[in-house]
């Protein structure tokens, strides 16, 4: 008997193998096992873990003060205020007027900058009551869309809004 050298008894061995990978590529099934090469393994879809829709923030729209911790905003000069395009807010406290920089950001959270307040002399009880709405407006930490209503949680507490007409 003859001797084959290795590197021949080799070279066959990879040939077998690439002709192997070529004939699965050319879809024939060489193994003869399983199902036929030519059929195409199922694909499975990569489904994200659902996550809550993100709200975006009503933007120009103008809201006015329905309550700040239950306690409704009483009269006819009730605190309000919008956040436009710009992101430039400005309202009214019930006595004086105010602007700020305030953005919407994710989760929705909501940054509000230092108020620039008018100095209009205001009746005690109403200076307290404005005092509390421009704390808890400079502090807010989040809002939400709550049916037709805009809530904002801060730091003094839950500030609740209606849309103007």
């Amino acid at each position: 008997m003859r001797a084959i050298p290795i590197a021949v008894v080799a070279g066959a061995i990879v040939a077998g193998i690439m002709s192997t990978a070529a004939n699965a590529q050319m879809g024939n099934n060489v193994t003869g096992f399983g199902r036929d090469a030519r059929e195409k393994p199922e694909k499975k879809q990569y489904v994200p873990a659902a996550k809550p829709q993100e709200k975006i923030f009503p933007l120009d729209a103008t809201w006015t003060a329905v309550s700040l911790n239950g306690k409704p905003f009483g009269g006819n000069d009730r605190p309000s205020f919008m956040i436009d395009k710009q992101y430039r807010a400005r309202g009214y406290g019930g006595c004086n007027t105010f602007a700020a920089t305030a953005f919407p950001l994710r989760e929705q959270h909501l940054a509000v900058g230092p108020l620039a307040l008018t100095k209009k002399p205001c009746d005690k009880g109403l200076g307290a009551s404005e005092q509390d709405f421009f704390i808890a407006l400079r502090t807010a930490g989040q809002w939400d869309l709550v049916g037709s209503q805009l809530v904002i949680k801060s730091q003094k507490g839950e500030l609740r809004f209606d849309r103007a007409l």
